[in-house]
């Protein structure tokens, strides 16, 4: 019998749910826009089975994909596992084999050498096919349509790396799919790939360089001619694993980095420029772009580690005041000769995470960028359904032109998962379309899918998507119109 330690990762919102579910024509409120034709994917951890040595960080669930199918004003719902190489040797044995989080000295030996992806990252719809991703290991491709698990995306053998990102990003221009590998020669290396996928799926480049050390490369930006990769301390070692600790750990006394990464073949280290500052965290990456010689990266800064499960390495208390994070402009000078930031500029006293764009403006100077809140002084009455235990209780717009800003907040006994931006059409200006998100209702322990005017949050959801079941606490998802993935009528 499954017994699940009794844990904040493993109890009351986060308790397992591990359920595949068909239910066509969710019942729902409001008007669901009639221009809504095509699925919202998203990703939940969701272990398989009890941890194998007694608890776990959330982070290590098995891969579990929702897709919200929503046409002709209606929604569908399917969910289905990741079925990654990790979830069918357990399901064959009917229990854990694989240990704690990214550490395989804590396996089974009869899975040594196996790759350890979970897939429970992002739901990422590129090329025809649903990429499942976990950064420590390559993409598993999926079945958008059917949500059968295909394997292990290595494109022929063309890909040398160990690892994929769980935060590609398309460049508008090419259509080319852009993604890095971290310990890409083996766990806690400092070697890193850059690679481009072509919409055909090929690989069409692979570029290998080092990094000022090795640490957790979550996210990254994308320009024109430039990828943009923030290196913060978040490090991991061997010595670490040896030694049971948690993989990552926050150092609060090393720099941080911002490397400028040439987007061509051929690049050599010495054609990377490294960008130093003072010590602070972050995480997800709103966008970058050029200015003539300058590089703005907008990320969600703050002053201290974000996640209390990879604690301080100095045995410092976990700091929620200092791990609450800001929209940042972070300003490199291509021109400069030096290894200074030209400028680090706060972009609202709004406290944020999970930041997101109109994607088609990737690379681009963006007007508008939408996020979780996390707004202190609303009231609160339940916790829970966060990734990292902070509060995300508000839906944030903010406009970077005029310096609006909107918020819509969920109420006493809710919280909300990441938002995804959805085009009112291929050319349709820039914000002009729907936001979709889960919300996390506490209280009833199950979950509603949100619709709102994305450019009109503030008057709340035009339509509210009764979920009759509870999805645990999701990380990343993304929107793909219904002839992407052989859905359309």
């Amino acid at each position: 019998m499954a017994q699940f330690p009794d844990t904040p990762s493993f109890t009351g919102f986060n308790t397992p749910s591990r359920i595949e579910a068909d239910i066509a024509d969710l019942a729902h409120e409001g008007t669901i826009p009639a221009g809504l034709n095509g699925a919202f994917f998203r990703v939940q951890p969701d272990p398989q089975f009890p941890p194998r040595h007694g608890d776990d960080i959330a982070f290590n669930g098995d891969g579990m994909i929702t897709r919200f199918h929503i046409h002709d004003g209606q929604v569908d719902f399917r969910q289905r596992w990741a079925k990654t190489d990790k979830w069918k040797l357990e399901n064959a044995a009917g229990k854990a084999l694989f240990g704690n989080y990214r550490n395989p000295l804590t396996d089974d030996d009869s899975v040594a050498g196996q790759i350890r992806s979970t897939a429970n990252t992002n739901a990422f719809v590129f090329g025809g096919k649903l990429w499942a991703l976990k950064e420590d290991s390559p993409a598993l491709v999926m079945d958008p349509a059917t949500m059968d698990s295909f394997g292990f995306e290595k494109f022929g053998g063309k890909m040398t790396g160990q690892t994929f990102t769980a935060h590609p990003k398309i460049d508008p221009a090419t259509g080319n799919m852009v993604a890095i590998g971290y310990a890409a020669s083996g766990l806690c290396t400092d070697d890193v790939t850059y690679m481009e996928v072509s919409p055909e799926g090929e690989l069409v480049r692979e570029v290998w360089f080092k990094v000022p050390y090795y640490c957790m490369m979550h996210d990254f930006g994308m320009t024109k001619d430039y990828l943009v990769l923030h290196i913060v301390p978040s490090i991991g070692s061997w010595e670490r694993l040896e030694q049971g600790q948690p993989h990552f750990g926050f150092d609060t006394t090393m720099p941080v980095y911002l490397g400028v990464i040439p987007r061509r073949d051929g690049v050599t280290d010495a054609d990377i420029r490294w960008f130093k500052r003072d010590n602070c965290f972050a995480s997800h990456v709103l966008n970058a772009w050029q200015e003539g010689t300058r590089i703005h990266f907008v990320t969600c800064e703050a002053k201290n580690n974000m996640f209390p499960f990879f604690p301080d390495v100095h045995g410092a208390p976990f700091n929620g005041r200092e791990a609450m994070s800001f929209p940042t402009d972070w300003v490199v000078d291509m021109a400069s000769n030096g290894e200074d930031f030209a400028a680090i500029v706060k972009l609202s006293d709004t406290a944020a995470e999970f930041p997101r764009i109109d994607d088609r403006f990737a690379g681009q100077k963006n007007r508008y960028g939408w996020f979780l809140e996390m707004d202190m002084k609303r009231p609160v009455e339940l916790r829970g359904g966060s990734a990292g235990g902070l509060l995300m209780n508000c839906l944030f717009l903010k406009d970077f032109e005029s310096g609006a800003e909107q918020h819509w907040w969920c109420g006493p006994v809710s919280s909300l998962q990441e938002p995804c931006f959805v085009p009112r059409s291929a050319d349709a200006p820039e914000g002009d379309g729907w936001i979709v998100q889960v919300c996390n209702r506490l209280e009833d322990q199950r979950s509603d899918l949100l619709i709102f005017d994305a450019l009109d949050i503030a008057k709340g959801p035009v339509a509210t998507v009764n979920i009759p079941i509870r999805l645990r606490f999701g990380l990343h998802g993304n929107w793909a119109n219904a002839d992407q993935i052989g859905l359309a009528a």
